[in-house]
């Protein structure tokens, strides 16, 4: 089963095609974490909040990647950061043709 990891937090930018040439090197580097799938970056420049949404293979590795991410941007400054985990539901996703391979 796949999960969904939820994260965003308060950020004063970068954010756009700044934010793009700045986190360039880390947005590769994700995708050697161990069970990561897939990752969507948000930003809301307005409310300067930022984060992502990411796919894990399991439960155990997207808690892993939490913690360790969690760490990783409190040496950034970044004092709160909230976070969710969920299961998906793979049975409705792929009505709504979702981009999860949950199989």
């Amino acid at each position: 089963m796949a999960y969904l990891l939820q994260v965003d937090f308060k950020m004063n930018g970068p954010f756009g095609d700044e934010m793009a040439n700045a986190f360039t090197d880390l947005a590769k580097s994700i995708n050697e974490e161990d069970g990561m799938t897939w990752k969507i970056w948000t930003e809301n420049p307005e409310t300067n909040e930022a984060g992502g949404i990411y796919i894990f293979e399991t439960k155990e590795t997207a808690k892993k990647y939490l913690d360790m991410h969690s760490k990783r941007l409190a040496g950034f400054g970044v004092k709160d950061v909230n976070a969710k985990i969920f299961s998906i539901n793979s049975k409705l996703t792929e009505i709504n043709k979702g981009p999860v391979n949950t199989k």
